[in-house]
């Protein structure tokens, strides 16, 4: 399928993931860590395989450019420029560099449950961490260790956005087949496209 690019569509497209992501961190529970639980990295795996791995970095980088900007995108309504000095910082980073590889897994053939949830957990949960227990720890003053147990909280709830995340882009690509633009390969019939 050739694609054209739509500056407009695909602009609409990124603003309504950065969007979707603010949205998702309105509901927070605090945590002691200093980084709270929220459902925000769910909107970060569905525009890694919603966009692919070229346009959702450009909604995670708005998102963050409007926090740093002081709109309080961020979970809880956070934002200004002190977020990315904080102990969250380095799961910031993590959207951007996750999306991509969200994008790039889920891309990499057939859209099918096992290819879109290997995307989620690897590029949305392993991609993540990697980026912000690093710089927990480091702002916090904490043994990476104790930053990486502390972030084990966080795993099962990550886990079931990845399944949701996973469920929710093969129902968007049924009903929306168009929103997935340039690079979606097309989806055989069968156990392919089931859940």
């Amino acid at each position: 399928m050739t694609h054209h690019f739509e500056p407009g569509r695909d602009l609409a497209r990124i603003a309504l993931f950065a969007a979707l992501i603010a949205a998702l961190g309105m509901v927070t529970i605090p945590l002691p860590t200093g980084v709270p639980l929220t459902a925000q990295t769910l909107g970060v795996m569905l525009a890694g395989t919603v966009l692919g791995p070229r346009k959702a970095p450009l909604a995670a980088l708005l998102l963050l450019a409007l926090a740093a900007v002081g709109l309080p995108v961020l979970a809880g309504g956070r934002g200004g420029i002190g977020v990315f000095v904080g102990p969250t910082a380095g799961y910031l980073l993590g959207w951007v560099v996750g999306v991509v590889v969200i994008g790039l897994i889920a891309r990499s053939g057939r859209l099918s449950w096992w290819r879109t949830g290997l995307a989620s957990v690897i590029g949305g949960i392993a991609v993540i961490y990697l980026c912000g227990i690093p710089i927990q720890a480091l702002v916090l003053g904490m043994d990476l260790r104790a930053a990486a147990l502390s972030s084990v909280v966080f795993l099962p709830g990550d886990l079931l956005k990845a399944v949701a995340a996973t469920m929710l882009t093969l129902a968007v690509h049924r009903a929306y087949p168009a929103a997935f633009g340039r690079g979606r390969a097309s989806v055989a019939p069968g156990p392919a496209h089931a859940v």
